[in-house]
């Protein structure tokens, strides 16, 4: 996936309006033709793809871990991570529409060597540490309702994530992932009329954060399960599958169709990832159950809940697994053919060896696993700690006028990020210094 080489967005002068008060209603309706034009719902799906990501079994994990043991109480990471994610997913997919280059693509052809090195080879052990989580989550849900062992169900999981990118078009992925995401989100909705929460609550702590040392880990997991640094890598790979306008209009234009994406997108999967942690606290919390195992909350939810619920549960990991075992698969390698300047192309040889080669060590965690729950906590936590490396060189390129022109970030967007850069590190360093037997 290509496109232009390395260069600014170039000029172009905006055209001049009239009054601000005249043009506020004009701007209205323009935004509203936007989200009903038939181009814009032809352009629907990067930002999907790289949502199902976020409701991974790495999400489930943190969730239910979240749910369980401190009942509402940390949805407003599920919130929070959102708002950062649409930030910083905007961002990345507009890196990409305006230089037409991926993130590791810039990164390498930009930045000093060293510093390449270390943020790609970071991202890369990032990757395969998502890679765990997506084997392991479609596992589960291979044993949950059928019965295969763990091993046997990662190694499915693998062999279809690896027959789909190799042999299937990206818009047979797209269509397929978007389809996994609307059975996830049946599956919640039905289970969330099952359990009854109490929504009072699910709204206060949907907004009002809350946290001690004993959520700590939880808390950080979950932030790092919804800010993927992989997905912020994908997001301005797979956005260069849509025709990219060489004019300013034509690019400004597919801007807007991205941002308009993303959030519909990142807001249905912030919405099944609360879904998540509700249906944990209603069922779990509520009953005193602590959830060591996905195993044993599916099989909890079956007395508790009913049989249908243990179903859902066991329906929604396994699509949840591989569909975000697709994305992950395409992360990994378009970061390492990048980061290593070849193409990002399924169809080279370097590519399909990369898609076996990354998948190794994912399946030997997950073979030598004993406490699939956990590792897939602390898959998110290494997430958590990479993203730095990773928010860091997007701002430094996303914020450059020789790279963006005159797409590079305004004050507002500057600002956000930087406070929300700074959020992530305040929580990173909370987090070791808990590790460290720090209180507060």
């Amino acid at each position: 996936m290509g496109g232009a080489e390395p260069g600014g967005a170039g000029g172009g002068a905006r055209g001049g309006r009239g009054a601000g008060a005249q043009v506020r209603p004009e701007r209205g309706l323009a935004v509203l033709r936007l989200f009903f034009s038939r181009d814009f719902l032809r352009y629907l799906g990067p930002g999907f793809i790289v949502t199902v990501g976020f409701i991974d079994p790495g999400n489930w994990a943190t969730n239910v871990a979240g749910g369980s043991e401190f009942d509402y109480s940390l949805l407003w990471v599920v919130t929070l991570g959102t708002l950062m994610l649409i930030l910083y997913q905007s961002m990345s997919a507009r890196l990409g529409i305006v230089t037409g280059h991926s993130l590791a693509y810039n990164i390498r052809h930009r930045a000093p060597r060293p510093l390449t090195g270390l943020f790609g080879g970071s991202i890369v052990l990032a990757c395969i540490a998502t890679d765990v989580a997506e084997l392991l989550g479609g596992a589960l849900g291979f044993q949950i309702l059928f019965g295969i062992p763990v091993l046997i169900g990662g190694v499915i999981t693998a062999v279809l994530q690896i027959l789909l990118i190799v042999t299937g078009r990206y818009r047979h992925i797209e269509r397929i992932v978007v389809a996994f995401i609307g059975v996830i989100a049946i599956c919640y909705v039905i289970e969330l009329a099952l359990v009854h929460p109490d929504w009072g609550a699910a709204a206060h702590h949907a907004f009002v954060p809350h946290l001690s040392k004993a959520s700590m880990l939880v808390a950080i997991g979950m932030l790092g399960a919804v800010v993927m640094p992989h997905n912020i890598y994908l997001h301005s790979n797979v956005v260069l599958n849509r025709e990219v306008p060489g004019d300013v209009e034509g690019r400004r234009r597919l801007i807007r169709y991205e941002m308009g994406d993303t959030s519909i997108a990142m807001i249905l999967g912030w919405l099944i990832n609360s879904a998540m942690v509700v249906v944990a606290a209603a069922v779990f919390f509520r009953h005193g159950i602590k959830v060591d195992t996905l195993t044993q909350a599916s099989a909890t939810l079956e007395p508790l809940a009913g049989s249908l619920a243990r179903l859902l549960f066991g329906i929604g990991l396994l699509f949840a697994g591989l569909g975000s075992s697709f994305t992950s698969a395409m992360a990994e390698v378009n970061v390492l053919t990048a980061y290593l300047g070849r193409p990002e192309d399924p169809r080279t040889k370097l590519y399909r060896i990369g898609l076996f080669v990354l998948a190794i060590p994912a399946l030997v965690v997950v073979a030598v696993s004993s406490d699939p729950l956990h590792v897939l906590i602390y898959s998110q936590v290494a997430l958590t700690i990479q993203l730095p490396l990773t928010i860091l060189p997007l701002l430094w390129l996303v914020f450059s006028k020789k790279v963006m022109g005159e797409f590079r970030s305004g004050p507002v967007e500057r600002t956000l990020a930087i406070l929300a850069t700074l959020a992530l590190s305040v929580l990173n360093t909370l987090f070791l210094y808990t590790l460290a037997g720090g209180s507060f």
